[in-house]
This record gives structure tokens, sequence and C-alpha cells, in this order.
């Protein structure tokens, strides 16, 4: 199967690591096949937005840290992002995250029931710049479809990049996505509650343009 991701080496400090084997028991959620019951793990109500590939999380407790009546589902493979924002969590003493540590795709498929989710957010996905790569993107269909398929009716996708190939691309695939329409013209205006992740700053330092998609479910 084409993984849309690559495990990167990174460094995994004594915080994060402390941090992941102290509250990965709590927080993190083992991939099965079975549907995620929203009330069991964040044990009540609140709407659900999934997030694929925070990073290093910050943005992700930001929001939840702002938002603390809706519940948030971060999908991540790498450990030190993970790590790190379970540090977060604690630091800012933030309930309503729970982390799902692997692929998106399967995860989004077999643990997110269809109709289910508010949102999902995914900001700076790897761009897989070279054109025999752009198979690997993790914004096209198929895989849309599912996303579409997990949200309830005026939910939305909202995706961030500063590849404007892939920011193209993109919006061709969602465009084609049965079940989402375009809340704009082609790009968004900027959401002024997303954070800047570090991601955009390296981005905006190479002078690239932050391009945003904003789709709803209808």
């Amino acid at each position: 199967m084409l993984k849309s991701y690559v495990r990167r080496a990174g460094h995994f400090t004594d915080a994060q690591k402390k941090a992941y084997e102290e509250s990965a028991c709590k927080y993190v959620i083992p991939f099965s096949e079975n549907f995620v019951n929203y009330a069991q793990i964040f044990g009540g109500s609140g709407g659900v937005t999934m997030e694929i590939g925070f990073g290093m999380g910050l943005a992700t407790a930001e929001i939840a840290e702002a938002n603390p009546g809706k519940n948030y589902i971060g999908i991540e493979v790498h450990r030190p992002g993970i790590g790190r924002l379970l540090w977060e969590m604690e630091k800012r003493n933030l309930s309503n995250i729970r982390i799902i540590e692997y692929d998106a795709v399967p995860a989004a498929r077999k643990m997110i029931a269809p109709h289910s989710l508010d949102a999902v957010h995914i900001f700076f996905p790897d761009p897989w710049p070279k054109k025999k790569h752009n198979k690997r993107r993790l914004v096209q269909r198929p895989f849309t479809e599912t996303l579409a398929e997990c949200l309830k009716l005026d939910g939305y996708l909202y995706m961030v990049t500063d590849w404007e190939d892939y920011a193209q691309f993109a919006l061709l695939e969602l465009q084609s996505t049965p079940g989402l329409r375009n809340a704009y013209s082609d790009f968004s205006g900027r959401q002024s509650w997303r954070p800047k992740t570090k991601f955009e700053n390296k981005g905006l330092a190479k002078d690239h343009v932050i391009r945003e998609l904003f789709f709803v479910k209808s």
C-alpha cells in the first residue's frame, strides 16, 4: 500500500519521551477496525474535529485550548511529535484531544464512523513535489471521498499548503469529490482562528504563498 508520509528520524527529547511514557496510555488510541466511540473516549458531548498529520502539535493544542467545548482527534506517525503534543496537553491541562498513532488512510477508513465529524483539518501535508511521487499525496481521490463520508452534513474539510502545485492539484481533487462544495470561488481567505505553524513560517521565509482550501459537506 502506498504511504502518504515518510517516517522521519527526529530527535526524541527527554521531555517528549517522558510525556509519551506517562500519558500515551490515557490519550493515545490503538488502531483497530472498530469505530471510535466518541462519547466513551471524551466522556461527554461536543463535536469532533479530526486533524491529520499534526507535526509537533502546537497548533492542535492551541486550537483545542481555545475551544474547550469541542473535541479533537489527531492522527500522526511521528512519535516525537506525539510526545510533544502530550507534553502540551499536560502543560495546558487539556482533556479534549485524543491521538491515533497510525497511518491516516486506514485509520480514517476503519476507525471513523460515517457522518460523525464536524471537521477535518490538514495543515501543510507532505507535498511530494516530484511528479512521480504525486500519487502519494494525501489530499486526492479516493481518500478525499473517505473524508467526505466521515463528515456530517455542513461539516468542513480545511487544508493549508505552501506548495502552489499541490494547492492546484488538491483544488481539482476536492472539486471532483462527490458531496463536497467549495465555500469560496477557488482558494479561501486565511481562517483567523488557525495559529501559524512551523511549516507555515518556513514557507513564508522562502517567499511561498500560503494557499487555503475550505470545502463543506453538502
